[in-house]
Parts: structure tokens; C-alpha cells; sequence
């Protein structure tokens, strides 16, 4: 009873709050449903950021990797806090000064409407197959497994799992369509609190579990009996061998932070580019803080559970379950369905803010006002939102764990992205039409590397090694990950062959028209004079935790 208070309790007061805040803002206007009139100060989008990025999937699936692996998986959460670094000292005076609502628009500037609806389209392809599928079903997870729901409810967990998806799926398409994005990021900022608030116990509560009572020592026991989880040695078969640091988790975290709409969304939003900057740079304070919620967990799963769970990626929830009084966790169960709901609600909105802005006045009607764009975009995400609620429930059967589900789809879009908006943004010769083949070729390639090169060659190598009389399996799973580049490697790879390929043609055919940057009034774009010093910092905070592990 207690639980179920807690849980309708906190809930319900994160929708008030959200109401209340959103009230007098015009959501019939573009500017008002979209960003939210432009109103929002670094506090909020910090919070916005943390939550859109910081749901179940992050939170189940990174707990579910460091189940696997211990703590080398925290360099996804390190290496993003430089990526926003660089998102919020490079990129974003760049955004702001031309005053823009979406990244589409931006390329569309540069290059032209045509670049910027395949551009469009990449965005909501990841969103619709890859994104809010892995959102909904993580959360899904994380729900049936903290509360037992197949044996409450008598049936089977993937029956469980429909229904927790599209329960979730239509509370947050309400959300979303109908709030419009402040009434998405202000909900963020207080699920953020109650998130990092709730996060943080569950390591607490588990050393407590384990050190009968202290948390030091069961710090202790923890490092004492689980050594090989406290290394950083990034193995050739590991999940993140130690090169891919410097080649596609660089590329991937930039792609994420610096130009994929649904984060960048937040801080378009902002009242200035100071407080853009601030809002970034604070969220990736935050973020160096992150591992404890979404790494250190899973390694106290794999210790109390002696190693022995079915699916690791119900890790994190099994611990929930074990750890958590029953207070808490009505209230944290409320804080990851706020989570899981702020992820889905961000990339709804920002789908429809993509459909309304990049493509409704481009291929449908060219006249349309600035109300028939917002109801277009509306449509729109309900109609993605029904679509991945009837994906989600299939990413159950992913052979290598959600997180790196989710890493190697995004792999396709990510590459050829990154590459055309900074050849975009730093060059002026490169020409549209190397933009659009780059868009398309990009994704084929990468998709052929993932589906047919590298099953191809891993498979010929086992087979040979087999056939030598080879059966060891560790020395199998070398040979099998050397046989083929990883996949963040050939992301890697593409991502210089895309660049080299636009840059060859802005020398061999160049734009006739050279791109100058358009300077609006739309927001100050006063700097935040404190920025470089708070990035050094920051940086300096990333690079120790390396030297410590």
C-alpha cells in the first residue's frame, strides 16, 4: 500500500508541477510548442538533458553491460562530459547565432531543403526503429522485474512486457503532444532531482547490503572479491577495446551530444547562449557523477547475485527489488516512470518538431501556417509513438544486451550525420550533392559492414581455429573479435572516408554559391565568460578517473 501511495504520489506531483509551469505559454505558436518560447534557464535544461539521456535504457541496459564487464562501460558516461564540453564551446554559438529550431534547418541553410529532409528522415528512422522502441522496452523491463508482474499477474513476461509498453507508450504520447516542450522539460528537471536523489540509493543501500551495514566495508568486500570488475584494461574482446576510445566512441558521443535533435532541442530553448553553455556545462558535471548510478550497481548485482541471472540486463532491477524498502521503492519506481517517460516524451516531441518544421511545409504544404505545422507535428508523433510501441517489445530477443543494441543500430545513422553537419558547419566549398550521397551511401555501407562483412569473416575464423584443433574459449573469442574491425572502429573508418569523400568533392566541385553564415537577433548569443574555465576543469576531473583505474 505504501509503494502504491509513494508511487501515484510523486507522479501525480510531477504532473502538476509540469501544468502549473506551462499554463500561460503559447502552445499554438512554433516557437512556444517547439521550444518553448525560448524561456528556459540553464537549471532546467540541465535537468532536460540528464533526463532525456538518463532513462531505463541507460540506466538498465549500462547496469546490464557492467554485470558483463565492471567498470569499463563507464567510459560511455566519462567521454560523454567532453562531448558536451565541446557541443557547448564549439557548436552551440554556431546554432544559436542563427537562431534555428532543428538541426534540418540548419543544413538547410547550408546546403539545401532537399539535404535537409534526408537529414530529417535519418533523425526519425533512429528515433522510430532504434530510440523509442529500446526506451519503451527497457523500462518495461525494469517494471516487471522490480514488481514481479508475470507472477502477479499469472502470465508470461513477454505478455507482461506488451502491456507495461503500451501503457507507457500512451501516458507519454499525452505528455508529449499535448504539453508541447516546456511542459516536457520541466518535468524533466524534477524527475532529474528525484533521479539522481533515487539513483543514488541503490548503491548505498546495496554496499549496505553487502557490508552487513557499512557502506565502507562493503566497498571493501566489493573490491576484494571482484577485482577483474575494477579494471580498465579494454581487451580486444571486450565490449569496448581500448582503441575504440579514440575512434567511434569519440564519434558517436559527439553525433549524441552535439548535433542529435532531441538533446540539442533542450538547449535551443535556452533565453541565451550563456545560459545554453551553463546548462550544458553543468549537465556534464553531472554526467562525470553518473557511473555511480548507471555502472557501480551492476557490479553489486554480479556480487550478491553470485553472477547467476538469466538476462543481465535485469541486473539492475533485481537489485531495486532486493535492496529497496518499500517506500522507496513506490517513489523510485515513480522516478524511472518519470524517466522513462521524459525520454519518450523528448524524442516524441522533437519527432514532431522534425515532421512539422523539416518535412509537413516541405512535401505537404508549402503555405502552411505556423498552428498546421504544430498539428501536423502532433499527428505525426502519435503516429511514431503507436509504431515503436509495436517494435519495442522485440528488442527482447537481442542477441548481445540492449546497450549494445542500441550503440551498433545507431552506428548507421550517427556516422554520415556527424560528418554532414560539420563538413557543413566548418567548411564553405563542399557542395550539397557530396552531402546527400554521403547521407545515403553512409548508411548502406556501415549496414553492410554490421550485417554481412563481419558475421562473414568472425564466422570463417572460428571455424578455421575450430578446424586447427583450437578449443579454448577465451583464445576463440580473441581470435573471433580480431578477425573483423569492432564495430566502433568501423564507425571509425566511415566517419574519415565520409569527410575525405565531401572535402575531395568541395575541391573538385565546389558550391558556386559560397555559405555564409546567417546572424539573427532571435536569442543573445552573448558567450558565458566563465565557460573555458569550467570546461578545463571538468575535462581535468574526466581524465583522473583513467589515471585512477
Amino acid at each position: 500500500m505504501i509503494t502504491t501511495l509513494s508511487f501515484l504520489g510523486f507522479t501525480l506531483l510531477v504532473a502538476f508541477i509540469a501544468w502549473y509551469a506551462t499554463r500561460k505559454t503559447d502552445e499554438k505558436s512554433a516557437d512556444g510548442y517547439f521550444l518553448g518560447g525560448r524561456s528556459l534557464g540553464a537549471i532546467t535544461i540541465a535537468g532536460s538533458l540528464l533526463l532525456t539521456n538518463l532513462s531505463a535504457e541507460q540506466i538498465v541496459g549500462l547496469n546490464g553491460s557492467a554485470f558483463r564487464e565492471g567498470i569499463l562501460v563507464m567510459a560511455w558516461e566519462t567521454l560523454a562530459a567532453i562531448a558536451i564540453i565541446l557541443g557547448a564551446l564549439f557548436l552551440l554559438p554556431k546554432y544559436m547565432r542563427s537562431g534555428i529550431t532543428t538541426i534540418p534547418e540548419f543544413i538547410e541553410t547550408r546546403f539545401d531543403a532537399t539535404t535537409k529532409s534526408i537529414l530529417s528522415i535519418l533523425f526519425l528512422l533512429a528515433y522510430g526503429i532504434v530510440l523509442l522502441p529500446t526506451i519503451l522496452y527497457s523500462g518495461s523491463l525494469a517494471f516487471s522485474t522490480m514488481f514481479d508482474l508475470p507472477e502477479v499477474f499469472g502470465i508470461s513476461e513477454q505478455a507482461v512486457i506488451w502491456i507495461c509498453v503500451w501503457l507507457i507508450g500512451l501516458i507519454g504520447i499525452v505528455y508529449a503532444i499535448f504539453g508541447g516542450l516546456k511542459a516536457v522539460a520541466v518535468s524533466d528537471l524534477v524527475n532529474a532531482i528525484g533521479l539522481l536523489v533515487g539513483g543514488l540509493l541503490i548503491p548505498v543501500f546495496g554496499l549496505l547490503l553487502i557490508g552487513d551495514g557499512s557502506i565502507g566495508e562493503g566497498l571493501s568486500e566489493l573490491w576484494a572479491q571482484n577485482p577483474d570488475k575494477f579494471e580498465i584494461e579494454g581487451a580486444v574482446d571486450s565490449s569496448i577495446p581500448f582503441g575504440t576510445v579514440f575512434t567511434g566512441m569519440m564519434i558517436a558521443q559527439i553525433y549524441y551530444w552535439g548535433t542529435n535533435q532531441s538533446i540539442l532541442q533542450r538547449v535551443f530553448a535556452a533565453k541565451s547562449l550563456k545560459e545554453g553553455q551553463k546548462g550544458m556545462l553543468l549537465a556534464a558535471l553531472i554526467k562525470f557523477l553518473i557511473p555511480v548510478i548507471v555502472v557501480l550497481p551492476g557490479i553489486i548485482a554480479w556480487h550478491y547475485f553470485d553472477g547467476n541471472l538469466e538476462n543481465p540486463d535485469q541486473a539492475y532491477p533485481a537489485l531495486v527489488k532486493e535492496v529497496l524498502p518499500g517506500a522507496f521503492t513506490g517513489f523510485f519506481a515513480a522516478v524511472l516512470f518519470g524517466a522513462v517517460l521524459s525520454s519518450f516524451n523528448s524524442l516524441l516531441n522533437s519527432s514532431a518538431t522534425l515532421f512539422g518544421v523539416d518535412l509537413y511545409k516541405h512535401f505537404f504544404q508549402k503555405d502552411a501556417t505556423e498552428y498546421q505545422r504544430v498539428k501536423s507535428g502532433k499527428k505525426f508523433g502519435l503516429i511514431l509513438g503507436i509504431i515503436s510501441m509495436t517494435i519495442a517489445p522485440f528488442i527482447m530477443n537481442a542477441p548481445d544486451g540492449l546497450f549494445s543494441y542500441i550503440q551498433q543500430s545507431l552506428g548507421s545513422l550517427s556516422v554520415p550525420i556527424l560528418a554532414v553537419v560539420l563538413a557543413g558547419m566548418f567548411t564553405k566549398k563542399v557542395p550539397a550533392i557530396s552531402a546527400k550521397i554521403v547521407m545515403v551511401f553512409g548508411v548502406i555501407l556501415y549496414l553492410i559492414s554490421l550485417l554481412i562483412l563481419e558475421p562473414h569473416y568472425r564466422e570463417t575464423a572460428i571455424a578455421v581455429a575450430e578446424a586447427s584443433g583450437i578449443t579454448d574459449a577465451k583464445e576463440l573469442s580473441i581470435i573471433k573479435a580480431e578477425a573483423y574491425p569492432h564495430y566502433l572502429h568501423v564507425m571509425g573508418i566511415l566517419f574519415v572516408v565520409n569527410m575525405t569523400f565531401m572535402l575531395v568533392m568541395g575541391k573538385l566541385k565546389p558550391q558556386k554559391v559560397l555559405y555564409k553564415p546567417e546572424i539573427t537577433d532571435a536569442v543573445d548569443i552573448t558567450p558565458w565568460r566563465y565557460a573555458t574555465i569550467a570546461a578545463i576543469l571538468i575535462s581535468l576531473l574526466v581524465l583522473s578517473t583513467y589515471f585512477i583505474f
